[in-house]
C-alpha cells in the first residue's frame, strides 16, 4: 500500500470524527459557548493523550523544541475552531461544511510560502474546480451574509494555517508530541477565554456525554489528520476532505430537516471531480 493510499485512509478517519463533532457541537450549543466547549474538549484531550501515550510508551517524546511553532499553529486551529463551532450552531451543516471546504484552496496557495512545497498542474486545477464546486453549493449573492456564514468562511483561513503548521511539524516531532500541545495549549487558550467574565458553565448530565463525543472525535480526527499529513504533502491530503459534504448534507437532512439542494448535489459532484484530479500522478509542476 503506496504512502498518498494509506494517508487517504487516514482521511476517511478525519471525517468520520469531523461529522461526529459537528453533530455534537450542535446538540450542545444551547448550554455552552465555543470557548467552554474548547475547555473541556481540550481537557478530556489531555487525559486521552497522557493514557494512551504512557500504555504506548511515547511520552518520553514530548520534547520541548519549536514550542513558539507549537503556539502559532494551536493559536490558528484554537481560532478557526471556534468560529467552526459557532457557524455550526448558527447555519444548516452543509453550509458551514461548503465553505470550510475552501481549506485546501488556502492550503494550496499558503504551502509555497511556508512548506516550500510547489504547485502541480493537477493540484491547480483541483482547486479551481472545488472552488467552483464550492460556489455552486453557496451562490454568493442568493443567501443573506449572517455571522454564521462570515464564521464559517473564517474559519477556514485558520485551518488551512494548522495543516500547514501541522506539515512543518511531522517532519521533526512525532504524533505523541503534537497532539500533547494541541491539547495542552488549547485548554489554556479555552480556560482564558471561556473565564474572562469568571462565569465558566459547568457540564450537566445532558451534555456532558456530547462533550465526550467531541473530545473524542476531535482528538481522533487530528490524530488521523497529523497521520495523513505525515505521509502526504498538505496539497494532497486536504481536498480529500471535501467527501464530507454529502456525508453531513444527508446527516443534516435526517436529524435536523435540513433542505437537500439539489445545488448541494451539483457542488458536491465537481468537488469530487477535482478530488480525482489532485490524487492523479501529476504531469507538471507550476512555478511559483
Amino acid at each position: 500500500m503506496t504512502p498518498t493510499l494509506r494517508a487517504c485512509l487516514w482521511m476517511i478517519g478525519a471525517i468520520m470524527s469531523f461529522t461526529a463533532m459537528a453533530v455534537a457541537g450542535r446538540q450542545i450549543s444551547f448550554a455552552l459557548d465555543t470557548f467552554e466547549i474548547m475547555l473541556y474538549r481540550s481537557l478530556l484531550g489531555i487525559v486521552i493523550v497522557v493514557t494512551v501515550g504512557g500504555l504506548a510508551g511515547t511520552l518520553n517524546q514530548i520534547e520541548r523544541r519549536d514550542l513558539r511553532l507549537h503556539g502559532v499553529r494551536n493559536l490558528a486551529h484554537f481560532t478557526g475552531q471556534n468560529l467552526w463551532f459557532f457557524a455550526v450552531a448558527s447555519i444548516p451543516l452543509a453550509q458551514v461544511f461548503a465553505l470550510e471546504f475552501t481549506t485546501p484552496i488556502w492550503v494550496l496557495l499558503l504551502s509555497p510560502l511556508f512548506l516550500s512545497e510547489r504547485i502541480t498542474r493537477n493540484g491547480a486545477i483541483a482547486a479551481l474546480v472545488g472552488f467552483v464546486g464550492v460556489l455552486i453549493v453557496t451562490r454568493p449573492g442568493s443567501i443573506p451574509v449572517t455571522p454564521g456564514l462570515l464564521a464559517a468562511a473564517g474559519c477556514a483561513i485558520f485551518f488551512a494555517l494548522s495543516a500547514i503548521f501541522t506539515r512543518r511539524l511531522t517532519q521533526s516531532h512525532t504524533i505523541t508530541c503534537i497532539l500533547f500541545y494541541l491539547t495542552t495549549m488549547q485548554a489554556v487558550f479555552g480556560l482564558v477565554c471561556a473565564g474572562w467574565d469568571m462565569d465558566i458553565a459547568l457540564p450537566s448530565a445532558t451534555t456532558l456525554p456530547w462533550l465526550v463525543v467531541i473530545g473524542c472525535a476531535g482528538l481522533l480526527a487530528h490524530f488521523c489528520l497529523t497521520t495523513a499529513l505525515s505521509l502526504a504533502p498538505a496539497t494532497i491530503v486536504m481536498p480529500i476532505d471535501f467527501a464530507r459534504l454529502p456525508t453531513v448534507a444527508i446527516i443534516g437532512a435526517v436529524a435536523y430537516s435540513e433542505q437537500l439542494d439539489p445545488w448541494l448535489f451539483l457542488g458536491a459532484a465537481f468537488i469530487v471531480a477535482g478530488n480525482y484530479v489532485n490524487l492523479r500522478k501529476p504531469k507538471r509542476v507550476l512555478t511559483t
